[in-house]
C-alpha cells in the first residue's frame, strides 16, 4: 500500500497552495479525486508540492500498517515543512481521530464530511467562496490518463476482519444520471478509462437498476474508452453482468476477493462463499472473457489458522493461477469480530505463511504473463517513466504492465503493440503501426 500524491493546488490569493497524499482502496482515491476537483473549481491551481501551506491526507485503516503509515507521512510532511498545515480525513480520520491529532494533524474530518473540506478550510482562513462566474471548470485540477469515479459507499457484509462498516457507515449508491454525468465530463477533459469504484461495487442498485444495467448505461451513453470495474464479490457475478464484456471498450481484468482458499477459516471470515462456489464463478468469467486477468486479496494469520488450513489455502490458491495476488498479513481491527476470536497466530508464523504467499504470488503472476509473449495487445500509455528517457509505461487491456521506447510523446495514447520480451515489472513492447 504506498501513497499516491498528487501535485500540489495552488490558491489564486493568500493561499500558497495545498497538496494532497493518499493511502488504501480505489473508493479513497476517487474520493481525492473529487477534492482536486473541489478545489480546481474554488479558484486553486496545480503547481509542484514542495511549496505547499496546505497538506489533505486521505487516510486509510483497513490495518494497524495502514495507520502506521499515515502517522509517518504526517510527520514526513512536517519535517518537510514546518510550517505546513496538515488535514487528515479518511478511515483512520473516521475511527480514530485523537491519533491524528497526536500524530501532528491540525485538522481531522471523517468521511461524513469529507465533501465539505474545501468550504470548512474557505472559513477557517476566512477565504470566500468564489461565486459560480469566476469558477474554473473541476477538471482543470486533474491531469490523469484515467479517473475514478465513486459509484457506491458504505457495506453491510458483517466480515469478521474488517472494520470498514464502522468507518463507511450503510450502504447507498449514486444516481445513475449522476455517475453517467461524472464520466462524460472526465472524458471530455480528457480521461481515456474510468474505473467505477465504491466499498462494494458488486451491491450497485439505484431505483432498479442494478450494476450491470449501470455499465450499459456508461456503455451507451458515453465515448470513453475503456470502463474498468473495480473489486467484486464471487456472488456479485452474474452471466448476465458477463455477457456485457463482449463489448471491447470493458477492461479484461476482475479483482475478484477470495482472502482465503480454506473453507472452514471462510466461515468464521463470514464470508458467505466456500471455494467451491469461487471456482465456479471464476471458471465462468474465463469461458466468457478470453485472456482475462484475474487478481485477488489473500489474508495469511486469520485467528485460529492451523497449519493445515493455511496449507489448503496456499494449494487452492496455486490451483486457480491468479494474474496477481495481494497479500495480507491479519491485523486485528477495534471492534471487529476477529479481533476478539481465540487463536490469534503470532506474528513469526504470520511472517512466514506471508513470505510463501507471497512467493507463490510471484510465480503465478510469471506464469499468467508468460502465456502472452509474442502477443499483439492494445496499451494505454500513462507517462513517460523518467523525463527525457523517451521510455514510456502503460496498461494492456488485461491490465498487465507494458513499456516502450518512443522519440513523440505517447501520454494518455492508445496503440497496439507487440509483447516482444519480459521486463522485470512486465513486458518490453513494440508499437505497431
Amino acid at each position: 500500500m504506498s501513497a499516491n500524491i498528487i501535485h500540489a493546488i495552488y490558491a489564486m490569493d493568500s493561499v500558497s497552495g495545498i497538496t494532497f497524499a493518499t493511502l488504501g482502496c480505489k473508493l479513497n482515491q476517487a474520493e481525492t479525486e473529487q477534492l482536486a476537483c473541489q478545489f480546481g473549481a474554488a479558484g486553486y491551481k496545480i503547481a509542484d508540492e514542495t511549496a505547499a501551506d496546505i497538506c489533505v491526507l486521505n487516510t486509510c485503516t483497513v490495518t494497524h500498517v495502514a495507520d502506521r503509515k499515515s502517522r509517518h507521512l504526517i510527520r514526513l510532511f512536517r519535517k518537510r515543512n514546518p510550517h505546513v498545515f496538515i488535514i487528515a480525513t479518511g478511515c483512520y480520520a473516521e475511527r480514530a481521530p485523537e491519533e491524528l491529532i497526536r500524530a501532528g494533524a491540525d485538522m481531522v474530518v471523517g468521511n461524513k464530511r469529507k465533501s465539505e473540506i474545501v468550504e470548512m478550510l474557505n472559513k477557517k482562513l476566512s477565504r470566500p467562496m468564489l461565486p459560480n462566474s469566476l469558477q474554473k471548470n473541476e477538471e482543470d485540477s486533474l491531469s490523469r490518463v484515467r479517473s475514478f469515479v465513486k459509484i457506491q459507499d458504505g457495506c453491510q457484509s458483517g466480515c469478521a476482519y474488517c472494520v470498514v462498516p464502522s468507518v463507511r457507515g450503510t450502504e447507498f449508491c449514486l444516481a445513475v444520471e449522476e455517475i453517467v454525468k461524472t464520466v462524460k465530463t472526465r472524458y471530455i477533459a480528457g480521461h481515456k478509462e474510468v474505473i467505477l469504484t465504491g466499498t462494494k461495487v458488486g451491491s450497485y442498485r439505484h431505483d432498479g437498476i442494478d450494476l450491470g444495467g449501470l455499465v450499459k448505461r456508461i456503455l451507451d451513453d458515453t465515448s470513453v474508452e475503456r470502463i474498468h470495474v473495480s473489486s467484486l464479490q464471487p456472488q456479485e457475478i452474474s452471466t448476465e453482468l458477463l455477457t456485457l464484456w463482449r463489448n471491447p471498450r470493458l477492461i479484461r481484468h476482475f479483482h475478484l476477493v477470495l482472502q482465503s482458499g480454506c473453507d472452514s477459516i471462510l466461515k468464521r471470515m463470514n464470508r458467505r462463499y466456500t471455494t467451491a462456489d469461487y471456482k465456479m464463478v471464476l471458471d465462468t468469467i474465463r469461458k466468457f472473457i478470453p485472456d482475462v486477468a484475474i487478481t485477488t486479496d489473500i489474508i495469511v494469520g486469520f485467528p485460529g489458522e492451523s497449519g493445515d488450513e493455511f496449507e489448503e489455502s496456499y494449494r487452492f490458491c496455486k490451483e486457480i493461477g491468479f494474474a496477481a495476488m495481494h497479500i495480507f498479513v491479519y491485523s486485528p481491527r477495534p471492534e471487529t469480530l476477529a479481533a476478539t476470536m481465540r487463536g490469534q497466530v503470532s506474528s513469526i508464523i504470520k511472517k512466514e505463511r506471508s513470505l510463501r504467499m507471497l512467493e507463490l504470488a510471484r510465480g503465478s503472476a510469471e506464469l499468467f504473463e508468460s502465456r502472452f509473449l509474442g502477443h499483439e495487445m492494445i496499451v494505454l500509455w500513462e507517462n513517460e517513466v523518467n523525463p527525457g528517457s523517451g521510455v514510456y509505461s502503460g496498461l494492456t487491456e488485461n491490465y498487465m504492465r507494458v513499456f516502450t521506447r518512443n522519440e513523440k510523446s505517447l501520454n494518455n495514447r492508445v496503440t497496439r503493440v507487440r509483447l516482444v520480451k519480459k521486463h522485470k515489472e512486465g513486458f518490453w513492447g513494440e508499437i505497431i503501426g
